[in-house]
């Protein structure tokens, strides 16, 4: 499995991407970022808000997946935020289409995992995947998740809900 490092994107690098300015974006990360965080600008129109308001959720969104040792960015990953009142928080990655099927996805998910396992506060992760999301599923296999629900969203419509308990 490849290893990935999260970069942390601050609101320069997240209004930059919002902007299109692709340079100024990734000299605001310290990393070069790709294209397809350009495109995810919708996505970082609403992370900017979210950490403008709460500074500190910045450590939990908006972040740059760059596989090591290439130093390629192949996506973008964290969680929808800090961990709620029950210690919960939701996981969210996504990989550039060009670099999906290599084990990028399974290399976030583990990053993300650790990174949740390691703070005392997190009791579980949940997962919200659509359940024709066959990849998604598929990536969440051999981590712990079991499904506990579906819900409603109202951009993606029905999802099945999975949680894993912190360890």
């Amino acid at each position: 499995m490849p290893d990935i490092r999260f970069v942390q994107l601050s609101p320069a690098a997240l209004s930059a991407l919002i902007a299109g300015d692709l340079g100024a974006a990734s000299a605001a990360a310290g990393a070069e970022l790709s294209s397809f965080l350009v495109d995810e600008a919708w996505l970082w129109v609403i992370r900017l808000d979210e950490v403008v308001a709460d500074p500190a959720a910045g450590e939990w969104i908006a972040r740059a997946a760059v596989a090591e040792p290439e130093g390629v960015t192949v996506g973008h990953g964290g969680f929808h935020g800090p961990p709620d009142e029950d210690g919960v928080v939701e996981v969210a990655y996504s990989v550039a289409p060009e670099h999906r099927r290599k084990g990028y996805a399974k290399a976030m998910l583990r990053s993300l995992l650790e990174r949740a396992d390691g703070d005392p506060r997190v009791t579980a992760v949940r997962a919200s995947i659509r359940p024709d999301n066959i990849g998604s599923r598929a990536t969440i296999a051999g981590f712990g998740f079991r499904k506990i629900g579906e819900q409603w969203d109202p951009e993606d419509g029905l999802e099945d809900v999975y949680l894993r308990r912190s360890s």
